[in-house]
């Protein structure tokens, strides 16, 4: 399932570079957002390496998760798409 990086995390004065968040097709409430917990996601950099991370909870009302990766992102991840399995 396709899914797209909308931002860093982060606060007024910080930015997590390993957590981001992410918007799922279909998951359009909180309690359908606290479902896909614990699921595996995969960003692919067009050089063609692999970052993977794992969905850790739902941020917001709306749907979107709040997925932490194994390493940081680049800021060319914003707005991509990452694969959810």
């Amino acid at each position: 399932m396709q899914a797209q990086i909308l931002n860093f995390r982060g606060g007024l004065h910080t930015k997590s570079d390993n957590h981001m968040i992410v918007k799922i097709p279909g998951v359009d409430s909180r309690e359908a957002a606290m479902k896909m917990k614990a699921k595996k996601v995969v960003w692919t950099s067009p050089a063609g390496k692999q970052i993977k991370g794992v969905v850790a909870n739902a941020h917001g009302n709306k749907g979107a998760v709040r997925v932490i990766f194994e390493k940081g992102m680049p800021g060319q991840a914003i707005a991509n798409k990452v694969e959810v399995q």
